[in-house]
């Protein structure tokens, strides 16, 4: 069911240009607030993948560009074999399970990171999830599985190496821009906020280049317990922020 927008100034007090254009938020916390109930871990990565449907159909009411979701790390490979499998399963699961969601709210879903290695019904779930999606015009929700920024920018190097090996690029043409380009990201905005939950401070090779200029809010929530009042929250920070990208602010009396 489509949820109706919400109009910036009534929800934040802010003006549509005040909003950030991409969101990146580091998902962390899962395992810790199962512990801190006795339960296993898996309760909650369960936990957590609900209240993604819950964050994204916020955002995608706010009319936001891009959200992106770091959801599983090229290094989360080495967390115990069973709950690497019960996270496999979960993601199948959520794009199957969240497809309609999708759909009704105009999302356009986007995978960042390495395919080698994910388990086939992980990819079938989530090419059939980006082609279904492929023509909505609303926000881009991009997932970050099996996602680490050195590797994307060692992928990103291998394929320039190889066009100017093959005499496409000239060396001399090569720049930030062509680099931008040349990323898992392209086509999407550097992300202008990113929020990490449960009081940790690291960018955990998570969008190293993208997040050049990005502004950092850090959420003591553990992700499980994040709401959309906690993204408004976030918002309304960056908002407050005198974004200078390495100019001096001007004064005038």
């Amino acid at each position: 069911m489509t949820e109706p927008p919400l109009n910036p100034q009534e929800t934040l007090g802010l003006s549509r240009k005040q909003l950030p254009r991409h969101i990146a938020i580091i998902m962390d916390g899962n395992g810790r607030w199962a512990k801190q109930r006795d339960w296993p871990r898996i309760r909650g990565h369960e936990e957590g993948a609900k209240i993604v449907r819950t964050i994204v159909t916020h955002c995608a009411r706010l009319h936001l560009e891009a959200l992106t979701l770091y959801s599983f790390s090229t290094e989360n490979w080495k967390r115990p074999r069973e709950e690497v499998e019960f996270l496999m399963g979960l993601y199948a699961q959520y794009l199957f399970a969240e497809r309609d969601t999708i759909m009704d709210n105009n999302v356009r879903f986007i995978h960042i990171g390495r395919r080698e290695g994910l388990p086939e019904s992980v990819l079938t779930e989530m090419d059939d999830t980006i082609q279904a999606s492929r023509e909505n015009t609303g926000l881009k929700l991009c997932l970050a599985l099996n996602y680490g920024s050195r590797d994307e920018i060692v992928d990103t190097v291998r394929d320039i190496a190889t066009d100017v090996r093959d005499c496409k690029i000239d060396p001399r043409d090569i720049d930030e821009q062509l680099i931008t380009g040349s990323l898992y990201t392209a086509g999407l905005p550097d992300p202008d906020l990113l929020i990490r939950t449960a009081s940790e401070f690291r960018v955990s090779n998570f969008l190293l280049w993208q997040i050049s200029y990005a502004e950092l809010h850090i959420c003591d929530k553990l992700w499980p317990e994040f709401t959309p009042e906690d993204i408004n929250l976030a918002i309304q920070d960056f908002a407050r922020r005198d974004r200078r990208y390495g100019d001096v602010q001007t004064t005038t009396t």
